[in-house]
């Protein structure tokens, strides 16, 4: 039996090709009206009719994949936030083609090259370099671009992120409703914009709960990763043992885990001697020696949200712009690892 066509679905629903095509295109749909869509796309479900994508990208010179471009794969924080864009793309009949740039910006531009050259219709960028001309360059070529989980700044490009202020405002009321005056900071990279909001996130609330967080006591890492927040808190613990600061927020969960190694090696306990959290509220916090407390982002949610908004650009032809942009909110999830301060600290 021979598959059924665009030019089927039209016949049987007593409407011309072009209205079919616009009915059964969520971008497109609100061109037609209601009681027509719905009897299109119920013709096309009973005869079985599927869009031929190869067909579709000859005609559009576009494929009916979009691009995801992250830094790094085997941060734990992607792959809810993959399964989020996965699954709003497949409703509308999208693939994923993902690449990891391992924070390379030479790779990461050969990589979109490559992306481009398969002609996707658009990209979701989680790079978080601060300066970045390249995504000036994508921007100014007229590309349909979401970025995830980090912002624009300055760049006129949409942008869907967790309300990353108001979680370092949990975090610091928390301790602070603890006991704690005295908070040490673990950053992430400085030159990333998730680092660099998240750092300004925290000073900010120090000073609106009137706590202490010194110089000395705020320092970053260089990846965001495990061995990355183990070296900046041997760093902060190397002028006094025990520490001055009675608590420390790092500024993602893996910078969190690696600041309770390094507390162990120098044989404090964290959530006993000192006070740790972390940023992100990765799955598997619950189930650590000491539960990690941590402010909990809405990954998937994030993922849905950039890929709902890049398939509205895409379906209206348009490039987006910054006050698209929104901010997911997020959860403080308390664990063991924050706890009043310890009487001798």
């Amino acid at each position: 039996m021979a598959r059924p066509t665009l030019r089927d679905v039209a016949a049987a629903a007593g409407v011309h090709i072009a209205t079919a095509s616009r009915a059964l295109n969520s971008g497109t749909r609100s061109k037609v009206n209601d009681q027509t869509a719905e009897r299109v796309i119920a013709v096309a479900e009973r005869l079985g009719y599927m869009p031929d994508p190869v067909a579709r990208s000859l005609k559009t010179a576009r494929s009916r994949s979009i691009g995801l471009v992250i830094p790094d794969i085997a941060n734990p924080l992607f792959p809810p936030i993959i399964r989020g864009i996965e699954c709003r793309l497949e409703a509308d009949g999208y693939d994923l083609a993902i690449v990891n740039t391992d924070n390379d910006a030479r790779r990461e531009r050969r990589l979109i090259e490559s992306l481009l050259s398969r002609k996707v219709a658009g990209l979701i960028i989680a790079t978080a370099r601060r300066e970045h001309a390249l995504l000036e360059e994508l921007h100014a070529r007229g590309l349909a671009l979401v970025l995830i989980n980090r912002d624009s700044e300055g760049l006129d490009v949409p942008a869907i992120t967790p309300a990353d202020a108001d979680g370092m405002r949990l975090l610091v009321a928390h301790l602070a409703d603890l006991g704690h005056r005295r908070v040490a900071f673990v950053g992430g990279p400085p030159t990333t914009s998730t680092g660099w909001r998240r750092a300004r996130a925290f000073v900010d609330a120090v000073r609106e709960h009137d706590l202490v967080s010194r110089g000395g006591w705020r320092t970053s890492s260089d990846s965001w990763s495990i061995p990355g927040g183990h070296a900046a808190m041997s760093e902060l613990l190397e002028d006094t043992t025990p520490p001055a600061f009675t608590s420390v927020i790092a500024a993602n969960d893996l910078l969190a885990l690696g600041c309770c190694d390094a507390l162990c090696e120098r044989g404090l306990t964290p959530g006993t001697d000192i006070s740790v959290a972390g940023f992100n509220g990765m799955d598997f916090l619950d189930r650590l020696a000491v539960p990690l407390t941590s402010v909990r982002i809405p990954h998937r949610a994030l993922g849905e949200r950039a890929a709902e908004l890049l398939l509205d650009l895409i379906g209206r032809n348009q490039v987006g712009s910054a006050t698209m942009s929104a901010e997911l909110p997020v959860q403080l999830i308390p664990r063991a690892s924050t706890a009043p301060p310890s009487p001798t600290g």
